[in-house]
């Protein structure tokens, strides 16, 4: 095992509450184990440990984030994700196959847009390998490439964004129409105008769902 890799097991299962753990599964559809550690617990079993690798490499960060992902529990995942956010500044263009990997194992909206976040600062404003993954066959990679903009508010690619929607307009997938919704939902948050225009034009081709919480803050009929 990792030697970095133990402390942080350690420190997960100390702080499990198996009475926690079930409707946490339940949550999850049953789709995955649970240890029973909240969110807040979570972190702060793991936030001095994360602190201490500063020193680490974006190779060793990226390592160690792989072993805590490949243990069953799903604390572990999220374990993993919040050291890739801890450390993104390590991390780089040549990092986002390893992250579109992760997006590809253990899959739900839960790990997916939280890797999302994390892809969006190791991107830096920059769209490197979204074109390719809007098309991508796996549909929690599109959904990532819909999402990867979320918070860049006046630096957000208005352009692409309204692309990416319409490239995915078609699809019935409800992960997809809701991501569409929360990009440009998102983006009117800075441009409300802009959004109330562009889902107002192309209502006819974006699904009712992507409409709805496109326009769920804006002054406008829906």
């Amino acid at each position: 095992m990792n030697r970095d890799l133990e402390p942080i097991i350690l420190a997960l299962q100390s702080a499990a509450d198996p009475a926690r753990a079930i409707p946490m599964a339940a949550y999850m559809r049953g789709q995955f184990e649970f240890l029973g550690v909240p969110t807040p617990a979570r972190r702060n079993a793991t936030r001095a440990l994360y602190q201490n690798l500063k020193p680490k490499t974006a190779d060793q960060i990226t390592a160690l984030a792989q072993g805590l992902w490949d243990y069953p529990a799903r604390e572990y995942q999220y374990a993993a994700i919040d050291l890739l956010a801890a450390h993104s500044t390590k991390l780089d263009i040549q990092y986002l196959p390893f992250l579109i990997g992760l997006v590809q194992s253990k899959s739900w909206w839960d790990t997916v847009d939280a890797i999302a976040s994390v892809i969006g600062k190791v991107l830096r404003y920059r769209h490197d390998g979204m074109d390719q993954a809007i098309g991508h066959e796996n549909m929690w990679v599109r959904r990532v490439a819909i999402l990867h903009q979320l918070g860049w508010r006046d630096k957000t690619d208005q352009a692409l964004l309204f692309s990416y929607s319409l490239q995915r307009a078609h699809e019935k997938e409800f992960f997809i129409q809701k991501a569409i919704g929360w990009a440009l939902r998102d983006y009117a948050r800075h441009a409300p105008q802009a959004v109330r225009e562009f889902t107002l034009a192309e209502k006819a081709r974006l699904s009712p769902l992507s409409y709805r919480e496109a326009n769920k803050h804006l002054d406008s009929d829906i």
